[in-house]
Parts: C-alpha cells; structure tokens; sequence
C-alpha cells in the first residue's frame, strides 16, 4: 500500500510543531528555525486544521502543548530521526551503508575488534561504527542499528542472535602464589586466608556460581568490586587478588605469563552474549551482513550456524 498523502503534512509543519514542544516556545523555535514567529504560529494552526485535532491550547497567547499534540510530535521526532539517519549514511556511503553499533567495552576489544577485519574483507563498502553502551537503551531514540547484549534483561521489540557463553575462569597474579603453596588449595577449601576475591558489579554471584561449580560453598574472604573488566584485569595482573575472567580475557594474560588459573582453573558459564536488533531494522542490508557473519563464526553458540537462531 502506497503512503496516503492527506495523511502526509508538509515537513515544514511537523519540523515547527517539534521544534514548539521540543523547545518550549514559538519564539525559541522560530530562532532554530529561522523564521519568524508568525510564519510558525501559521504552520502549525495549519497543520491543526489538517488534523483536526487541537495540538496546542492557546493560554494568554501562548501556546501550551495538549497531550495529544505532545504524543505526535514524540512520534513526528523518532521518523524525522530515522529520516536523518538515512540521509547521513546514504551520502557517506553510498555504496555499503553504515551500520552503528552499540557494544560492551570488554567483548569489543577482546572478542570482536580481532574478528572485524574479516568482517570488512567480505563487506569493504560497510561503514561500521561502534560506539560503548552498557546499559538497555531505546533503539527508537538512539542512531544504532544494533547493540551487543549480555544476559536475559528484556529489551522490547527486538530480535536476537546468542553469540557465545560467557567462560569464566579463576586467575590470580603468580606472584600471589609464592611462600604459600596451600594458597590454592585454601581459596578453593574457604580456609582463612588473606587472597582477596575480586567481583564485577553485573557479576555480582559469579564466585558463588564457580564454588558451586566446584562442589562447595563460596569462602567468607574480603571482597572488591569492579565497574568494568578492564579495570578487573589490570587489578588481578597487578596481584590484588583472584578474579573470574572471560576466557577470552584470561587466556592471553596466561599464555603471557601475566597470570596463571586457579586450581584445576575450572570454567562456568555465567551468561550468553547476544546481537540484538530492533524489528524496525531487521532488513536493514548492513544489519543482515553482520548477522550472517557473526552466525558463521566458529566460536560458542555459532557451531551450529547452519540453522541461524533468527529463522
């Protein structure tokens, strides 16, 4: 079906009720948008006749937003955004697209970034630019296409692809092991002991997990909190205490010699990674790209990608 055009305002009109709303005025407005005051109040009465809906209450001629004319121009500002967006990723790229994607600090720098440059070999004209994010976000107000998710959190109207399990295993500095060759066995026995546990504030019951793992009860010690893995890591390397890493975090800090596993360094899976996408964006071509490269990596939960879990 075609768009019914007498549902279709003029731009203009819908850019002076947005602006009106958005900014509080008639006289803030007509200063963005360089034109007079007149010239938007006679927008947007135009724009009320079309409707035939009140959008403004006229109060001591000024204008106060009704609910209804608040509702449309919420609307009015995501399409206008959409309308923006597009039009900047058609003129700097007009052979690929651009594809904004929000993700986690640490599963950016440690899993994806070394994995991208296969990406961009296979998709050379996809601009793709990512951007941190750590928390749920409204797609519909954001400028991303899709984000990189930990966990089961809901996230409305979108759609996902499970990445990999988060693997995590127990580190410490090696230098925490000298002059005390029960310090392992004591860490994972909950024996008195000095070795600080270190946690990651969205992994608040990952030691408990791991012991639980191990058959025993996570040990009374003192504890540190993290914001981030990074700061996690650098701390863990710096022997301030053990730490449930990623494998794809730890295992270059072992391989290096930086760090070294706990006891038999057995793994627990604390979560699953996911690209998650909103259904507005599902056949976006950047967007399907992604997916169906990520779908193909031999990593995780891709070992069966000849059934994408998206179909």
């Amino acid at each position: 079906m075609g768009i019914q055009r007498r549902f279709l305002p003029p731009i203009g009109w819908l850019t002076a009720l947005e602006a009106v709303i958005r900014l509080g005025s008639v006289t803030a407005a007509a200063d963005e948008l360089n034109l007079t005051q007149g010239a938007v109040s006679r927008q947007i009465a135009k724009l009320e006749d079309q409707l035939g809906v009140a959008l403004f209450l006229r109060v001591k001629k000024r204008l106060k937003p009704t609910p209804q004319g608040r509702a449309y121009a919420a609307t009015i500002r995501e399409a206008m955004a959409a309308i923006t967006n597009a039009t900047v990723n058609l003129a700097t790229n007009p052979e690929g697209g651009t594809l904004e994607l929000a993700i986690l600090p640490s599963f950016g720098t440690h899993w994806l970034a070394p994995r991208l440059p296969d990406f961009h070999a296979r998709h050379p004209g996809i601009s793709l630019n990512l951007s941190t994010r750590m928390a749920l976000f409204d797609f519909s107000q954001s400028r991303f296409h899709a984000a990189i998710h930990f966990g089961r959190d809901p996230w409305p109207a979108t759609r996902s692809l499970a990445l990999m399990d988060e693997r995590a295993l127990p580190v410490l500095a090696p230098g925490l092991l000298a002059g005390s060759s029960d310090a392992i066995s004591d860490a994972i026995s909950g024996a008195p002991g000095e070795l600080t546990l270190l946690t990651l504030e969205t992994r608040p019951r990952a030691w408990q997990h791991w012991f639980a793992a191990m058959g025993s009860v996570a040990p009374q010690r003192p504890r540190m909190r993290f914001d981030q893995y990074a700061t996690l890591l650098q701390a863990t390397v710096a022997g301030l205490g053990a730490a449930l890493l990623p494998d794809f975090i730890a295992e270059p800090e072992i391989a290096a010699g930086r760090l070294v596993r706990l006891g038999d360094g057995q793994t627990v899976s604390l979560g699953t990674y996911s690209l998650v996408w909103p259904q507005a964006h599902e056949d976006y071509p950047p967007l399907r790209a992604l997916r169906d490269w990520m779908a193909e990596l031999p990593f995780g939960l891709n070992d069966k990608a000849a059934n994408p879990p998206w179909l």
